[in-house]
């Protein structure tokens, strides 16, 4: 059997009082703007994203780097990268590895940290 259709049955609803249609327009204006300005901020989020993303830039190319920097004699390169304007050298030397960080305009020994295994 089909659902039952009560939508003629019952009495009809009484129209609104000036009042109440004053309320009711009130609130569709209040949830007009909420919305708006929900769906600027959405688009103020994305365009924030989205200028992040293209204005990265991680080209070097305007620093000065020396020709050469000592790692020692022994010491094999594992990996070296620029962060926050130090020249970082990841070596190996015999059994122990060590982070070394360098100026770049000048290849000067700024420090080293020894990975110890224990």
């Amino acid at each position: 059997m089909s659902q039952p259709d009560y939508r003629d049955e019952g009495p009809e609803e009484a129209p609104l009082d000036p009042a109440a249609q004053r309320v009711q327009a009130k609130l569709k204006r209040l949830l007009l703007g909420s919305s708006l300005i929900m769906f600027a901020g959405f688009i103020a989020v994305f365009a924030a994203i989205l200028y992040k993303i293209n204005s990265y830039e991680a080209d070097p190319s305007g620093i000065a780097f020396t020709e050469s920097v000592n790692v020692g004699p022994d010491a094999e390169v594992l990996q070296a990268t620029l962060a926050d304007g130090m020249m970082l050298v990841l070596i190996r030397e015999g059994t122990t590895t060590a982070l070394l960080r360098f100026d770049p305009a000048n290849g000067k020994l700024l420090g080293r940290t020894a990975f110890i295994g224990r």
